[in-house]
């Protein structure tokens, strides 16, 4: 499969700290990617990179073959790149369907000339609409976010990162602040979505999900890449023991996934 998205040798640093240094990979069309490391690896820092929130020391960012690099925020957006973010944080006076009707109608808002003269929602509530029953929350469409329970939020994040209608959905752990049957059946609708055709790169710290729904990961430790590959090989690598969970742990984590 060609990349989607190609990272080359992108280097990050502030004030003289090193966030990222030379880290490179690529994400194949259709894959579902588990980014991980320990904390303070760069993971959200790369994350950032790509949506141009943050600006590159060294280095090339490309979807689809085209250069992302220079380009703001919101250009990378209408390119096909959508974020969920681990703090959700909705429109809190606005409800459910509508915090995601408001991203739907993004082409709708491409200049304020042209919001002028779209003064119907139809299409973006149906497209709201349908999105939360896909994700098993429409009963909460006409509710206020600011009465939703965590795990509703974090299907709703999800539900307006998904009305951009993205090529590449970026995941800032969607299963953080979940229980272990709410981040289960998280994880297996990111699945399904996924294999309906988005292309997914997973932060996430819940290890037994990400090996669960992941066929690949690339692993960060302190800005650098440390591995890349299947997870279960991954997760052996001694390197990537001692980063992420220190060697006993480590162990226990396979045997736990190879016993599952």
């Amino acid at each position: 499969m060609s990349a989607l998205l190609a990272v080359s040798a992108v280097t990050v640093q502030f004030d003289g700290v090193t966030a990222l240094k030379d880290v490179s990979f690529a994400v194949p069309q259709g894959e579902l990617l588990g980014l991980i490391g320990p904390n303070g690896a760069g993971k959200t820092t790369m994350l950032r990179v790509i949506t141009g929130v943050v600006r590159q020391t060294a280095g090339r960012v490309e979807l689809d073959g085209r250069p992302l690099d220079g380009l703001p925020t919101h250009i990378r957006i209408r390119r096909g790149l959508a974020l969920s973010q681990q703090i959700v944080r909705p429109f809190r006076e606005m409800s459910v369907i509508d915090n995601v009707a408001l991203a739907a109608g993004l082409d709708k808002t491409a200049s304020p000339l042209k919001a002028l003269f779209h003064r119907q929602r139809a299409r973006e509530l149906d497209t709201g609409r349908g999105l939360l029953a896909r994700l098993g929350i429409e009963q909460h469409a006409d509710e206020s976010p600011q009465i939703q329970p965590m795990g509703t939020l974090k299907r709703l994040e999800l539900a307006r990162a998904l009305a951009l209608s993205p090529r590449l959905l970026l995941l800032d752990e969607p299963l953080a602040g979940l229980n272990s049957k709410e981040a289960r059946l998280l994880a297996d609708t990111i699945t399904e979505i996924n294999r309906g055709g988005t292309t997914i790169i997973l932060i996430e710290h819940n290890l037994g999900e990400v090996m669960r729904v992941c066929k690949r990961l690339v692993v960060l430790d302190n800005g650098e890449k440390i591995a890349e590959g299947e997870p279960q090989a991954v997760m052996n690598n001694a390197v990537v023991r001692a980063a992420y969970l220190g060697s006993g742990a480590a162990s226990q984590e396979g045997e736990r996934h190879a016993a599952a």
